[in-house]
């Protein structure tokens, strides 16, 4: 079996940023993967779930709200950082400013209950770290 792209990628160099991770055509539809890497790999300590679960949320409402053409916003299982996909052929430079106010969303969230942080709208509601989540988004920032 061959290995798949994001493992051919060395770890080891990798530093929080954004980046393209890859660029697909099915059927003559093309869509972008951006790896958003919050953590350096195999350095730092990976984040915790309940922040993970808290930025997904968020970020996810906030990219399907605010950008048409997003497909899908979710953790990487290294859980180092975050998958963007994009609908269309779409550069670093074209969506940075996006996840700059995505991270600033998170910041000033205040809401009691992240969004969609119920036992109606999902399966591990409990798991929320908000206020992890939103020292995760300012040192993401700090990449940017």
């Amino acid at each position: 079996m061959e290995k798949i792209e994001s493992f051919k990628v060395d770890h080891r160099y990798l530093m929080p940023g954004i980046y393209i991770s890859r660029v697909d055509t099915i059927d003559n539809f093309t869509f972008t993967t951006f790896d958003l890497r919050f953590t350096r790999p195999n350095n730092s300590m990976p984040m915790d779930t309940g922040s993970i679960h808290a930025i997904e949320h968020l970020a996810a409402t906030y990219f399907r709200n605010y950008n048409k053409n997003t497909m899908y916003f979710g953790p990487m299982g290294c859980r180092t950082g975050f998958y963007l996909l994009l609908a269309g052929k779409v550069e670093v430079e074209d969506i940075k400013n996006q996840v700059i106010d995505c991270m600033k969303f998170i910041i000033n969230y205040e809401d009691e209950i992240v969004i969609g942080a119920t036992e109606i709208e999902c399966g591990n509601y409990k798991d929320m770290n908000l206020e992890k989540a939103k020292y995760y988004a300012k040192e993401f920032l700090k990449w940017l």
